[in-house]
Order: C-alpha cells, then structure tokens, then sequence
C-alpha cells in the first residue's frame, strides 16, 4: 500500500466528503466539471461523491452567478442568492418566470410561471425595469459575453412613494478558453437603496475578478474590491428622474 493510500484509509467519510466539497468550492471558473470528474475518480465511491456534490455545486452555481438558457430559450436565468425563491428555484423577473435547475449538472430543467407573491409590485417594477434597461445597454458596451438582471431585494411589494426599497443589479461575464490554458471571470453586484425619508439613493458595490492559466504551470488571480457612494435626489420633480441620474451616474461609476 502507498503512503497516499494508506492516508486515504485513514481518513473518515466525513473528512473525504469535506476535503472533495473544499476542490469542488475552489475551482476556478468554469472547470468545476473538470474538478468533478477528477474528485469522482479519487473518490472511488460514488455515495460520497453525490453527497459532496450535492452540497458543493449550488453554493458554487450560486457564488459563480452561473446563467442557464431557458428551457423556451426565451431568456437566461442567473443563478443567484438574489434570484432564490425556494430550493433549486430561481427567479428571472424578465420572462417573469421561476426556473427548476439541477445544480450538479448546471442545466435548466424546466421552469413555471412566478407567482405574485415572487415578483415585486407594480410601482416597483417600474424602477425595476428602467434600471434593467440601462444596464442592458451598459454591459453590451462594456462587456462582449456579459449577462446581468436586476432584482428588488427589500420592499418589493411597496405600492406607492413614502418607502423605502432596495434594487440589486448584478453583472457576470465569463471568458473560458480551457484549450488555451486560460479561464476568467468578472463578477460585480451593486446595491441600490432607495431613502425615501433621507431622499437619498445610497450605492455598494462589491467587485469581484478571477483568473487561470494552467499551460506549463498553475496561475491563479482572486480578487475583490468594495465601493460604495450616494446621491441625493431631493432636487428632483420626480423620483424616476432621480432614477435615470443615478443609473448614468452608476454606469459611469462602473466604467
């Protein structure tokens, strides 16, 4: 017996599942399939590999905001913690549908119709949808293979001006060329919150960039970076006009 085998006896199945979880966790954008194939192997027991997987790959798809074609192909669903309205479930508030995905094997399985109570009220989905359409516009400019959404993560049921309510904006772009040793990746989620009382649109942002080259060697770049800024909107006739200010204010931020 080698001395990696006999390591491997010693360790218990708890200690195997976590050991696989932690290279499945970290593996570089899209190759944790590779990284999956490779702990299957190791492994050598297929219960312990589905248990590491299942517990692995949605906090993975999740931190990753991994996209997935629809299965009508009328649109992507980002898998998100902002979009998650239930267990595999996740909210695309374009299509205003709620897609069912298998984590394991990253595809969209099948999707239904989002209920009331998973999409926002009216008021709020026009702010919504105004802000989505200008970040469309952004990442189209500034990203080649970007994708982004806009979910409202507090308030989303306020009817009416006096409340306040925030709007997440996330943005995730991919560049994955594994036949030339070389993966990347861009992940931004901003954070609008709309003050009414402070008549204050208060903005975080969190920035976060990977990459790996893997010809002749192992190269690998994490990094991250937090912002955060506000604008008053307290001059302005209407709120939606404070809206337009701050999404041009918040592109230019970006760029």
């Amino acid at each position: 017996m080698s001395d990696e085998e006999e390591t491997a006896s010693q360790l218990t199945d708890k200690q195997k599942i976590e050991i696989a979880k932690w290279f499945l966790l970290n593996s570089p954008a899209g190759e944790i399939q590779y990284v999956a194939k490779d702990m299957s192997s190791v492994l050598k027991n297929e219960r312990l590999y589905r248990t590491a997987a299942a517990e692995a790959f949605p906090v993975y798809n999740k931190s990753h905001m991994i996209c997935l074609e629809l299965p009508d192909r009328s649109g992507e669903v980002m898998v998100t913690s902002f979009s998650e309205v239930d267990k595999d479930e996740y909210l695309d508030p374009r299509t205003a549908q709620v897609a069912i995905v298998d984590h394991v094997k990253q595809v969209c399985d099948h999707a239904r119709p989002a209920n009331d109570e998973e999409l926002p009220s009216s008021y709020i989905e026009e702010y919504r949808c105004a802000l989505d359409a200008e970040t469309i516009k952004y990442v189209s400019e500034a990203y080649p293979k970007g994708v982004c959404s806009v979910y409202c993560v507090n308030g989303k049921h306020v009817e009416e001006p006096g409340s306040d309510f925030e709007l997440v904006v996330v943005i995730t772009a991919a560049r994955l060329s594994p036949q030339n040793f070389c993966n990347g990746s861009w992940r931004s989620v901003w954070n609008l919150e709309f003050k009414d009382d402070l008549q204050l649109i208060e903005v975080r942002g969190k920035l976060q960039v990977g990459a790996h080259y893997f010809e002749e060697g192992n190269v690998q770049l994490d990094a991250d970076h937090d912002c955060k800024d506000s604008t008053i909107f307290q001059v302005m006739l209407k709120m939606k006009c404070a809206l337009r200010f701050s999404i041009s204010w918040f592109c230019n931020l970006l760029l």
